[in-house]
């Protein structure tokens, strides 16, 4: 479903989404740049880069890398916002801010349900943190900016849908925000209105961001609204404090009309269910499931993380009910360790 570009995802078939070596994304049309003026030096000062590296032995390392290059955003002087495939599982994080100053960070707050990742620097930022606009008012046609690290123009886009986005991460976002057309530098990249509110963080580029036909390629920015309820959360505790999305450690894809298994997490909950690549998916607590997006909804809806529910697969010719107890994916995962 993905092409992969420098800096940035590639296709899904993994536990999170992987990193992948550059190759080339045909485009519709250029994307045109503005010119920073006056008003833009705030948004430009705010956006910084992120150089992450993961332990050898943390679970990610094997789809995302151990280094990790990216954007983030200042929301406050000792916070950076940025999407959380860029320091999951991280030992060590830099920013470096567009003046050059090198802050060693490390990873403060991460949510598998939206993909948001906080970053908290060891001393104070230099520059403004960013107000966070509305990003349900982003519709389609919506004219809007983004800007990735390194970069000293603003990036003209339009809105193209708001359709929904299933990834084979066990991964469900309602209202994304596509855009056109594709840029590179997406990863953890900024999504600005016009008048510079932070509406949305850069997660993928794409090759069906249109609701109304097949093949337009775009991105894929993670709304700012997800982040406002759980923002506190984040910054105070690492993780949302209640509620936090079921993870079962597999991944799933269609494949020719069947939603098969196509990857376990070494001894996560499938993993220890013995459900194993190539099991069919057919029903979740005996409601028969047809594509990704509607086996994540019913999943999820049985519950948050702690809840078992079973599973009908067809395994090997046979079809049989599997129970299975999802956990909370922050459990799973290797912790940080600090600055």
């Amino acid at each position: 479903m993905f092409a992969a570009l420098s800096g940035g995802l590639a296709q899904a078939g993994d536990l999170t989404p992987p990193m992948q070596p550059a190759r080339q994304l045909v485009q519709m049309q250029a994307p045109a740049v503005r010119s920073a003026g006056p008003a833009d030096a705030k948004m430009l000062s705010a956006v910084v880069r992120i150089e992450a590296q993961a332990p050898r032995d943390a679970p990610s390392s094997s789809t995302l890398g151990r280094q990790r290059l990216g954007t983030g955003v200042v929301l406050d002087s000792r916070t950076v916002l940025t999407i959380g495939y860029l320091v999951l599982e991280s030992d060590a994080v830099d920013v470096v801010t567009t003046s050059g100053r090198r802050i060693p960070s490390s990873l403060a707050g991460y949510d598998h349900q939206t993909g948001f990742g906080l970053v908290r620097t060891a001393i104070p930022l230099d520059t403004a943190g960013l107000e966070l606009g509305d990003s349900d008012a982003a519709t389609e046609r919506s004219r809007v900016l983004t800007l990735g690290q390194g970069e000293s123009e603003l990036t003209e886009l339009v809105v193209l849908s708001r359709k929904s986005f299933a990834g084979s991460w066990e991964y469900l976002l309602d209202k994304p925000i596509f855009t056109f057309p594709p840029v590179n530098n997406w990863s953890g990249a900024a999504l600005f209105t016009e008048d510079g509110k932070l509406i949305g963080i850069g997660s993928l580029v794409v090759n069906d961001a249109a609701s109304d036909r097949a093949g337009v390629p775009g991105n894929l920015y993670v709304p700012t609204n997800l982040l406002k309820p759980i923002l506190q959360d984040l910054q105070a505790r690492g993780r949302r404090s209640s509620g936090a999305q079921p993870w079962f450690g597999m991944n799933t894809e269609m494949v020719r009309g069947h939603l098969m298994v196509t990857r376990v997490q070494k001894d996560g909950p499938a993993d220890r269910a013995g459900i194993a690549s190539g099991d069919i998916v057919l029903a979740v607590a005996g409601e028969r499931v047809t594509d990704q997006t509607e086996f994540y909804r019913k999943l999820f809806a049985r519950g948050p993380a702690g809840t078992e529910v079973v599973l009908r697969l067809l395994k090997s010719g046979d079809v049989s009910e599997q129970p299975l107890k999802s956990i909370d994916r922050a459990d799973f995962i290797t912790q940080p360790r600090g600055i």
